[in-house]
């Protein structure tokens, strides 16, 4: 079996590199479009078995607290519409094609990926650091959890055909910013033991 994983940075696959027989490692760099370009041109030039996206994330949802593993599977790109006044527009209101939803209706057949929570998540350009910013979007999309990569790698894989995973660690709560809360390294830890299961059990 071969398997391309992808990650925004080399931390987040610190455990996996050299760990397991078989797979590739992408790393994209941060944000959606380093992430779309990469993962696109990685699978048209080769082919996969499986692509499993890793990284953490911040929760919404205070019962996914960090260090929490989680499966995402549906994410939307939460800026991609227009605002108008005080109201946001998604593409559908403003009758503009365009694929801002992102599910994963078959993901590949693991034990250790059956057993993550499985949620929904946002993907931003900018991560929430304001109390009114994170009202509204929770207002509007009821997100568990949100990264700055994921709908981009979903997308990236549907198009290609390619089975796929998105499985995130949390690193923090989404609150008005507070880095000294953040529990990166916790994070990292729980992501690295999960990946290599899911590995292992594809």
């Amino acid at each position: 079996m071969r398997i391309l994983v992808v990650a925004a940075t080399d931390a987040e696959v610190s455990a996996i590199a050299g760990a397991a027989r078989g797979v590739e490692i992408l790393i994209t760099g941060v944000g959606m479009v380093a992430t779309a370009a990469r993962t696109s041109r990685a699978l048209a030039q080769a082919r996969y078995d499986v692509a499993l996206n890793v990284g953490v994330c911040g929760s919404f949802d205070r019962a996914l607290a960090p260090g929490s593993v989680v499966h995402v599977v549906s994410d939307r790109i939460a800026e991609l519409g227009a605002e108008d006044g005080e109201a946001f527009l998604t593409l559908d209101e403003l009758a503009l094609p365009g694929e801002p939803l992102f599910v994963n209706a078959s993901p590949p057949k693991s034990a250790a990926l059956s057993r993550l929570p499985a949620v929904t998540g946002i993907t931003v350009n900018t991560v929430h650091g304001s109390e009114r910013s994170i009202a509204a979007v929770v207002r509007r999309f009821a997100p568990q959890v949100e990264s700055m990569e994921g709908a981009a790698f979903m997308c990236a894989c549907l198009m290609s055909g390619v089975s796929f995973a998105q499985v995130r660690a949390v690193s923090n709560i989404v609150e008005k910013r507070n880095r000294e809360a953040w529990q990166m390294g916790e994070a990292i830890g729980s992501l690295g033991r999960a990946a290599l299961g899911i590995l292992e059990s594809l």
